[in-house]
């Protein structure tokens, strides 16, 4: 890992001694994940450039960043965090080696966390305890958009009232995606729960009494007698839907539909486009049920 980091480090500096890192003519403010700029840049309008860390359909759990990302972030005002997250955890202290004079917010600052053992993913280890896909809640959602409106404001303190603005006019968005799904479910009690391969839903899950069983096993392939225990759970839970991430293999998830009829739905909890992933997904579980 250390070698691989002191290889993307070299080859920054040639890349910004070449010139090949551009300018813009608006401050950058970085943040991991496509969520993330979609809360930001609602915010900050045409005051900032917003760019992500992780590219759409990339696991942040695992993913290195390229020696151009390394250039372009040596351009950036501040970094806005999820705060969790295994890239994070990862190269957080490393981006801050590279980039001392960035300024570095964290968007889960204040949240009511779930906390659940640690676990392997791939080559990463999920350390802390901490769920960290803390986005996909419209009651954090708010929180977030909050910590990031505080960071902006002390980017920049001529432009506030804009600021200010555009944030009550994403809270407004967040109240109709929450008032959206919360009627959608209380016209749907009978959706109770939804299996899904990554458990990236923790904080959605909580915030509407919904089940949610992870068909990972401690972040690895499940075994075949976990496999069986899913299909029992499944069965006996009465779950017709099984949640699958683009990044993720679905044939495990194929064994259990074929056994439970559940129907698998592809969704995506990294998508830019915050809103309308939500209530997809609020939409799947209660066509399924």
């Amino acid at each position: 890992m250390k070698l691989r980091y002191y290889i993307l480090i070299l080859l920054t500096l040639v890349l910004s001694s070449c010139g090949q890192s551009q300018k813009s003519d608006k401050a950058i403010i970085t943040v991991t994940i496509e969520p993330l700029r979609f809360f930001t840049e609602a915010i900050v309008g045409d005051h900032f450039s917003v760019v992500s860390m992780v590219p759409n359909g990339t696991s942040p759990e695992t993913y290195d960043p390229t020696p151009q990302q390394l250039v372009n972030l040596a351009n950036s005002a501040a970094y806005i965090k999820i705060g969790y997250i295994g890239f994070e955890l990862s190269w957080m202290d490393k981006i801050q080696e590279n980039a001392k004079h960035l300024a570095i917010f964290d968007s889960s600052k204040g949240l009511d966390l779930i906390y659940a053992d640690g676990h392997q993913h791939g080559d990463h280890y999920h350390a802390g305890g901490v769920e960290p896909h803390t986005w996909n809640s419209t009651r954090n959602a708010r929180i977030i958009a909050k910590n990031i409106l505080n960071a902006v404001t002390q980017l920049d303190s001529i432009n506030i009232q804009a600021y200010k603005a555009n944030y009550e006019s994403l809270i407004e968005l967040i109240d109709t995606t929450e008032d959206t799904i919360q009627l959608m479910l209380n016209n749907n009690p009978h959706a109770k729960g939804f299996m899904i391969y990554h458990p990236a839903l923790s904080y959605y899950a909580r915030d509407y009494d919904l089940e949610q069983i992870s068909i990972e096993e401690e972040g690895k392939e499940p075994t075949p007698a976990h496999l069986k225990k899913l299909i029992e759970k499944c069965m006996s839970d009465n779950i017709h839907t099984i949640f699958i991430q683009p990044e993720f293999d679905q044939k495990n998830a194929e064994v259990i539909a074929t056994q439970t009829d559940s129907k698998i739905v592809g969704i995506n909890p990294l998508s830019f486009y915050w809103q309308d992933e939500m209530v997809h997904i609020t939409k799947a579980l209660i066509e399924n049920q």
